[in-house]
């Protein structure tokens, strides 16, 4: 199991934010900042997000049969107790109002009916899936987003390349690629129990007669003294924008933090929880409602804080499956099949909701109950990652999926 800290021996210290030992060891550390290339932004709603909710098609009348007590009122002229309307037949939970503006400038996009083609209903088996790239098969040993990082190597790289929010690397980092768990940017720094300067910790390791040990405690301090000197945690927020209080909005503005401060980062990693609403889900206020607010003002605030560095970020949010068309005796939902996606940066053709509409027919519905997922998820990522990233090697990220080009949905600008 790869470990998110390295425990030096006998020493009693523990640097927090580290991968993997051996594979970290493996690699120079830079020792000044890189300039940003493109980056991709990742954030999975654990849970299973209530799409039809999120995004509702409030001109299918079937939406309202299906949910007498949760669904989203129509559109009332903005009226932020119904629907905001996107284009006549859909309109985003007034919840994700901060985001309407984005969606109306071109720079966020939705692509409706999309997911796992797996018809599994258990979030572990589910996440898995769509965090390894590779439905219905559990033996897969690392992540697509690692797998990526691995077909694009950088000679250059610094430790901060691919960068997972949080005190664990999630499934979709682990690999034979460099990643780190950060749990939080002021606390990369090397930990003791006594009282000892970081200074008897580097002639320590300076001083040994292991040379591959001496070789570890240099890159470390290495690594910790380039983001001493690059103090990515004291960027302020720019232009005006406020973060929500909390884990989710705290992570996003540290994830901005290290972008301003050039430290190499290529790939980043966020996710949020709470998205299982078996029982009182909400419709206009309510639980879904609460997350989907705080989804978006942080979104918003990400893109507001990083202004014109937007050109070269695409945020793109997954779950692991949506909810059945039906609610439940109550008031909630059940595991479903089909969920939507957000993307969000200034490559995006945004404006637009993408993908076909299954209809919610009771003919029309996955097994009778969900919406039928008419996009795979990796249809949607493997145009990013080629058109944006630049990665044509879909094959090596998604192994056993055909990526069809000619299914791409045009969300990436040339």
């Amino acid at each position: 199991m790869i470990t998110r800290r390295v425990f030096l021996k006998g020493g009693g210290v523990a640097m927090l934010g580290y991968s993997a030992l051996p594979a970290f060891l493996q690699r120079a550390v830079a020792a000044t900042p890189m300039p940003n290339k493109k980056i991709l932004v990742v954030l999975f709603q654990r849970g299973a997000m209530d799409g039809l909710n999120a995004v509702a098609p409030f001109a299918e009348p079937n939406y309202y049969r299906l949910r007498p007590s949760i669904a989203i009122p129509r559109p009332k002229g903005g009226s932020k107790e119904a629907a905001l309307d996107l284009d006549g037949f859909f309109g985003v939970h007034p919840s994700l109002e901060p985001l309407l503006g984005l969606y109306q400038k071109g720079e966020l996009a939705i692509v409706h009916a999309a997911g796992s083609p797996d018809v599994t209903r258990s979030h572990f088996d589910a996440q898995d899936y769509m965090e390894s790239g590779t439905p219905g098969r559990k033996s897969t040993e690392d992540g697509w987003l690692n797998r990526h990082l691995q077909a694009v190597e950088r000679e250059a790289a610094t430790p901060f390349r691919a960068v997972a929010m949080g005190s664990n690397l999630p499934r979709t980092l682990q690999g034979v690629a460099p990643a780190l768990a950060l749990p939080d940017l002021r606390q990369f720094q090397v930990m003791s129990p006594t009282p000892v300067a970081q200074g008897g910790f580097e002639a320590m390791y300076a001083q040994t007669v292991d040379k591959a040990l001496r070789g570890a405690g240099t890159e470390t301090f290495e690594a910790i003294d380039m983001l001493k000197k690059t103090d990515p945690a004291k960027i302020p927020v720019e232009h005006g924008a406020q973060y929500p209080r909390g884990r989710f909005g705290q992570s996003l503005q540290q994830i901005a933090q290290m972008i301003k401060a050039n430290v190499g980062l290529e790939v980043a990693f966020l996710d949020s929880g709470g998205w299982d609403h078996h029982v009182n889900e909400g419709a206009v206020t309510g639980q879904l409602a609460n997350l989907l607010r705080d989804m978006a003002q942080g979104l918003a605030a990400f893109h507001q804080d990083l202004g014109d560095r937007m050109g070269d970020i695409t945020v793109v949010t997954m779950s692991e499956f949506g909810r059945t068309a039906f609610e439940n005796g109550n008031r909630g939902t059940d595991h479903g099949h089909a969920n939507c996606m957000f993307l969000m940066g200034g490559g995006v053709k945004g404006g637009k909701v993408y993908g076909k509409w299954p209809g919610l027919e009771r003919e029309q519905l996955y097994e009778g109950r969900d919406l039928a997922l008419t996009t795979d998820f990796r249809t949607v990522l493997g145009e990013i990652i080629e058109r944006q990233l630049g990665n044509g090697d879909l094959g090596d990220v998604f192994p056993g999926f055909a990526a069809d080009r000619s299914k791409y949905l045009g969300l990436v600008k040339a």
